[in-house]
């Protein structure tokens, strides 16, 4: 595994300008008659055409060989566990569900292989929902690489620093990071300690963005110079590689006599991303009740209607807590929308027990979930000075769509039979005491 230090351009939706290789770049045009070194201009859209100025984002790539240039794509038979929406097999249940962490990948288990299906919502024939992945890897991908038509993808790692190629560059991305791959992206996942386990939001819908700041003003949040897009890379390599690539909720493969990583120059505004989320500005209350998990959103996809998100990516990092008269943990809530959650390091506030880094909560639309009786006997007991949640980050996939989970995670042993006992015991109120 390579260990050279990488180098990035920062700014979030920037447009930016790489080249690996001096005087690469056209100058003045995108597509000239002859373009430097006999390269080959390609652009990748992810928006349509027509797009506003403010939402189009497309990049031009100048490499070795066009990606026209490959063989017919037949059925992979492997990664069986990968589910896309709408899945007819799953099993639609009101149940608050959660589970145990993904145990170590069976050796020989790549980033594709080692990736499940937990839960998904919408449909990707019609570019809305997501689908919600947890992976358990065990080697690098190799001579390989992934291509997604369905959706972006935000890769969230838990254990184990992972390397990934692109065609626009390489990104480390060790857990507290995250990484955002654009559709139609070509990628591959190396691991950096032999073995990574994590989490995956694939996005058919809108492209994710920061999110509006409205009343908190011009700052906070994630920064858009947090975000860290590569510096141009190729690989020159004239051996044997496999394609896999994922095209309405099936997957296909090919093999080129050659890496695809073959881009030695770019510009554009449609890169993947790397981003620490040690950095994000956490904003919070300095009077009194717990705010919306909304002010902890990284990320966020919209649908059409204003403020409802088809995702939000959501974490909940160390952070003050110093509200007065006031119950601190998350309160009990149904909510419209419905949250997948995840935990990266550490506990996460408003469980005491069951829920460990690498696992995972459902609460779908409508669900009633809040903390649980030990952490409520806690935070109603506690002499309420400033204090500081430090050690954890747990996050949040939210998404206004009910996620379906698969019938691989409730059928999975790592699925918690005894998840609804984490509320039993509250004691009825007494109306007879002020």
């Amino acid at each position: 595994m390579p260990a050279e230090p990488l180098s990035y351009h920062p700014g979030f939706g920037n447009h930016v300008s790489s080249e690996a290789v001096d005087g690469a770049l056209p100058t003045g045009r995108n597509s000239p008659q002859k373009v430097p070194y006999g390269l080959y201009a390609e652009q990748l859209s992810g928006t349509a055409f027509t797009a506003p100025r403010a939402e189009n984002r497309r990049s031009w790539l100048y490499r070795l060989r066009p990606t026209a240039n490959h063989a017919p794509f037949t059925p992979y038979t492997g990664a069986d566990s990968w589910v896309t929406a709408p899945d007819g097999k799953a099993e639609i249940t009101p149940n608050r569900l959660r589970w145990d962490p993904l145990p170590q990948a069976k050796p020989d288990t790549d980033f594709i292989d080692g990736l499940v299906t937990y839960a998904t919502n919408g449909d990707v024939h019609a570019g809305v929902g997501v689908g919600v992945h947890l992976y358990s890897a065990s080697k690098d991908m190799d001579r390989r690489a992934f291509m997604n038509a369905d959706g972006e993808l935000l890769i969230v790692p838990q254990q184990g620093a992972i390397r990934i190629d692109t065609e626009l560059g390489r990104l480390d991305v060790p857990p507290l990071h995250i990484a955002l791959i654009p559709r139609g992206m070509r990628f591959r996942v190396q691991l950096e300690e032999g073995h990574a386990r994590g989490y995956v939001c694939e996005n058919y819908g809108a492209l994710f963005r920061l999110p509006d700041l409205g009343p908190i003003g011009s700052n906070g949040l994630a920064n858009p110079r947090d975000f860290e897009a590569p510096t141009a890379w190729f690989e020159d390599s004239d051996e044997p590689f496999e394609i896999v690539q994922k095209f309405q909720g099936r997957l296909w493969r090919t093999e080129l006599p050659h890496s695809p990583f073959d881009v030695a120059a770019w510009h554009g505004n449609l890169a993947p991303y790397r981003y620490d989320l040690a950095r994000f500005n956490t904003i919070n209350t300095v009077s009194f009740d717990h705010p919306d998990p909304s002010i902890f959103t990284v990320l966020t996809s919209p649908t059409a209607v204003h403020g409802t998100a088809n995702c939000d990516f959501v974490i909940f990092p160390p952070r003050w807590m110093v509200a007065e008269d006031t119950f601190r943990p998350p309160w009990f809530h149904r909510n419209v929308m419905s949250e997948f959650m995840g935990l990266i390091h550490g506990a996460y506030d408003a469980k005491q027990g069951g829920f460990a880094p690498g696992g995972a909560s459902l609460h779908n639309q409508m669900s009633g979930h809040g903390p649980d009786l030990a952490s409520y006997r806690k935070a109603v007991a506690v002499d309420l000075m400033p204090l500081k949640i430090e050690d954890t980050m747990a996050f949040m996939f939210e998404s206004n769509l009910v996620f379906r989970p698969t019938r691989t995670a409730t059928s999975s042993p790592a699925c918690q039979s005894d998840y609804d006992e984490a509320w039993s015991g509250f004691p009825k109120a007494d109306l007879t005491r002020v």
